[in-house]
């Protein structure tokens, strides 16, 4: 996306500073492709912005004029969080450029960020879970994807994780998974025996082909996010749930159960390969609402 302004304004912003900074990102950051594709949208949106009010170079600009690009977000009805991460990619933009010495100060760090509703995320009940996991035939497709959604719920894996698993990744015997998460990095996750079992049935049919991916579709290439996403969603229709259910609700709810379960954080961190505790512990804010049911339902004094 930044790429089209290349050709536009030859005298102004430095394009090229825009593509070292993301060629940062990928080598020495080791970035997702997601996160990088996110930096790239944000800083085209202020590369273009600049132009439009003849911007030289990047230490012309100002907190005022960032603010000014803030309302321009605000504006066009962006949402308080793609702010959030507008204004994050261009402070990671500028700090980059701060230690070029291209700038003087990081002006984007007096931008505040809107500030976000908290939000839970959705999880499913363990018996509407179960109602997907369970086999209908013994056709290769059917097997396949009981197996994907019992990984996916077993070791809490995004659907990014999944899709990368190679069948050598994974050691039924010893009962574990090699994940790689975000930014490279891996971590060992173990796989319990009902996932063990479904992978062992889609195994005995799955056709032998080229494919080092465990998870092949019909023409034997590897299963790609967007069909993980589609089949859960018609999956979940089909045993007559009646809300959207996507991947990443499975890797909340094995968060969530595994929590209440074993009441220790920081092997919930570990086991979704949270890099901050911070983002682990919105999970403690489901495991305080599911007490708050029982205790609604059980507890003597809390008739209402």
């Amino acid at each position: 996306m930044v790429k089209d302004q290349k050709n536009k304004g030859k005298d102004g912003l430095c394009f090229q500073q825009i593509e070292l900074f993301i060629r940062y990102l990928q080598v020495e950051k080791n970035y997702a492709d997601n996160t990088i594709s996110a930096y790239q949208r944000d800083l085209a949106k202020l590369f273009v912005f600049c132009q439009g009010r003849d911007v030289a170079e990047w230490c012309d600009i100002d907190v005022k004029m960032l603010n000014l690009f803030v309302m321009e977000l605000r504006h066009a009805n962006t949402s308080n969080r793609s702010i959030r991460r507008n204004l994050s990619s261009i402070r990671g933009f500028f700090a980059f450029l701060l230690r070029l010495g291209a700038l003087s100060e990081n002006c984007a760090k007096d931008i505040s960020s809107p500030k976000l509703e908290q939000t839970l995320p959705k999880t499913i009940d363990y018996d509407e879970l179960s109602k997907m996991m369970q086999p209908r035939s013994d056709r290769f497709d059917e097997l396949r994807n009981v197996a994907m959604i019992e990984l996916i719920y077993s070791c809490a894996l995004r659907v990014s994780e999944l899709v990368s698993v190679d069948l050598n990744d994974v050691d039924l015997k010893e009962g574990f998974v090699k994940v790689m998460g975000k930014g490279g990095k891996a971590r060992f996750v173990p796989v319990g025996q009902n996932a063990i079992a479904a992978i062992k049935r889609y195994l005995s049919k799955r056709p032998v082909c080229e494919s080092n991916a465990l998870f092949v579709n019909q023409k034997q290439n590897r299963v790609a996010v967007r069909s993980v996403q589609n089949i859960i969603k018609r999956r979940a229709l089909d045993v007559g749930i009646t809300f959207n259910v996507h991947p990443h609700m499975l890797r909340h709810a094995a968060a969530t159960h595994f929590l209440q379960s074993s009441h220790d954080l920081r092997s919930v961190q570990e086991f979704l390969g949270h890099k901050s505790i911070k983002s682990t512990q919105v999970y403690t804010h489901l495991d305080f609402l599911e007490l708050s049911k029982v205790y609604d339902s059980c507890h003597p004094r809390a008739k209402k």
